[in-house]
């Protein structure tokens, strides 16, 4: 095996196998493999080992296939024009003031659905930013994917409920709101 660059020492190639659906007409349940490759920063992979240990799992396979299910399950239950209310949850490299600057011009093009936002900086050059929001899940994960084409967003996690928050202003002229039925974004 070939020693790692030493440009990138700190990044190991790991292989991981998902699952497929068969697409065989058979009646026996099973799932076909499929082989997929993933490099992690070293202290990343042992932080997953450390968490395929702790919970009894056969090995790493398992781990990720669970991340990818919570995440697509995610998707699925935060997509549609039904209006949630929620948190953003980011975790950023603040190395330089381009990337603060990115993340406002973000949030400034999602200004109907961010309600405010509080920074912390934290240690190691990081930032912590947990934005509030509330709006279409549809218009909420774009927001989620703008923020992750942000090179220095390193985590982000999207938290949202059918519970909305009060009416902070009225804009126009009184609103009437509806009591029975999910309200739905207005486009």
């Amino acid at each position: 095996m070939k020693a790692p660059s030493s440009d990138r020492p700190s990044l190991r190639q790991v292989h991981l196998v998902s699952n497929a659906p068969r697409k065989a007409a058979s009646a026996v349940a099973g799932s076909q493999l499929a082989r997929i490759g993933v490099s992690l920063p070293g202290p990343l992979l042992a932080q997953v080992d450390d968490m395929v240990a702790e919970r009894g799992l056969p090995g790493r396979s398992q781990l990720i296939a669970e991340l990818i299910r919570h995440e697509v399950a995610d998707v699925d239950r935060d997509s549609g024009d039904e209006v949630r209310a929620g948190t953003i949850t980011l975790i950023y490299r603040a190395d330089s003031g381009r990337v603060r600057h990115a993340l406002a011009r973000v949030q400034g093009e999602f200004v109907k659905e961010v309600i405010s936002s509080q920074h912390v900086f934290l240690e190691d050059d990081q930032s912590l930013e947990v934005l509030l929001v509330q709006g279409s899940g549809e218009r909420l994960q774009q927001l989620c994917d703008r923020l992750r084409g942000i090179r220095a967003v390193q985590q982000l996690k999207l938290v949202t409920t059918t519970s909305l928050l009060p009416p902070l202003h009225a804009h126009g002229g009184a609103e009437s709101v509806e009591a029975t039925g999910p309200r739905r974004a207005v486009r």
